[in-house]
């Protein structure tokens, strides 16, 4: 793959997005609430939440690509048995194998000599190359290469560990984003509905806890040096941004109705320039209650004033640092530089 399509500047960003009336993080370990901080009365969401409603959206408006952190048909896999079920598939076509080692015969040709010796049986090759013996691990990670570079969108972005024997290997993600903190002190709605909780096998019943409002913000990072690794490109990236502020609105479910980007604001830096140069962009921004309004009584975006004065301030007086400021806003929300 040509490295001119590549990432050639490192970024930091900040996105916010709003939930009304719903649960935008349970908590299995607390009876599926909200995500908590007790103490600041700060709702909490997980990296993992956002990066899931990405994939999620990624997986219906692609074709050609595999989203690996997933579903096998309609099971749940692990990461070991879903790279199992990508390489035998990649194995029983000819054409896909010889794209994965375009740009080494020699390797394609040892590849090749293991399915004819398997009969091109995909479970005997994939024995054989898992083997603790196969001497040819090399190989293997060409073809890993191949995949994460190619077809894994979202080991592109986020990054993966693979633990499988013959494909040991840790991708560093190029897109990291913290956990998410709501601006506003949330209170929890009182709530005496029972629903169903669905797990894996079975099904138990629990209350519907639910937030009023939640304003929530979440920083992250995009880094042209992993990106090396990854191969993460440019319209990798766009795809990103397109998918990060999409894909929370599209979740159909119950609990995650009510939820919608408020803000994205990415600055890009020169080529010369690192992340987190700023730190994190959420220090930036703040929100009280309108006059006359106790952080109790917040209900919507509009019972707050929101101020990210100080990050426009911040972006306008290190002109120098910043290659370019990508924005996106949704129609009540102002911010420009």
């Amino acid at each position: 793959m040509s490295s001119t399509n590549l990432i050639q500047h490192s970024s930091d960003f900040l996105f916010i997005y709003e939930a009304s009336q719903c649960n935008p993080n349970g908590d299995p370990d607390q009876e599926n609430k909200p995500r908590m901080d007790y103490d600041t009365k700060t709702n909490l969401v997980t990296d993992t939440r956002v990066k899931r409603f990405i994939r999620d959206y990624l997986k219906s408006i692609h074709e050609d690509e595999v989203i690996f952190v997933d579903m096998e048909g309609d099971s749940k896999v692990s990461v070991d048995s879903k790279l199992k079920a990508v390489v035998k598939r990649t194995i029983e076509k000819e054409d896909e194998l010889e794209n994965a080692f375009s740009d080494s015969p020699e390797s394609l040709k040892n590849y090749k000599k293991i399915v004819e010796e398997n009969k091109g049986d995909a479970e005997e090759v994939w024995k054989t190359i898992t083997d603790k013996k196969f001497k040819h691990k090399d190989i293997n990670y060409e073809l890993l290469a191949y995949l994460v570079k190619q077809k894994f969108i979202d080991i592109r972005m986020f990054g993966s560990a693979f633990a499988v024997g013959g494909f040991t290997k840790a991708y560093t993600g190029a897109i990291q984003l913290n956990w998410g903190y709501s601006l506003n002190k949330v209170e929890l709605m009182d709530s005496n509905s029972i629903v169903t909780i669905m797990a894996d096998d079975s099904s138990t019943f629990g209350k519907d806890y639910r937030v009023h409002y939640s304003l929530l913000a979440f920083n992250g990072t995009i880094n042209k040096t992993a990106a090396k690794t990854t191969g993460l490109k440019e319209e990798d990236v766009k795809e990103f941004r397109d998918a990060i502020w999409k894909s929370i609105p599209a979740s159909p479910t119950r609990s995650k109705l009510n939820q919608y980007p408020k803000l994205y604001v990415e600055i890009k830096y020169k080529e010369n320039g690192t992340n987190g140069q700023f730190g994190d962009l959420r220090n930036f921004v703040e929100t009280t209650p309108k006059e006359g309004l106790s952080d109790k009584q917040v209900r919507s975006f509009k019972d707050l004033v929101f101020n990210a004065s100080a990050l426009k301030k911040l972006i306008d007086e290190h002109d120098d640092l910043i290659e370019e400021v990508i924005i996106k806003t949704s129609p009540d929300v102002t911010f420009t530089v």
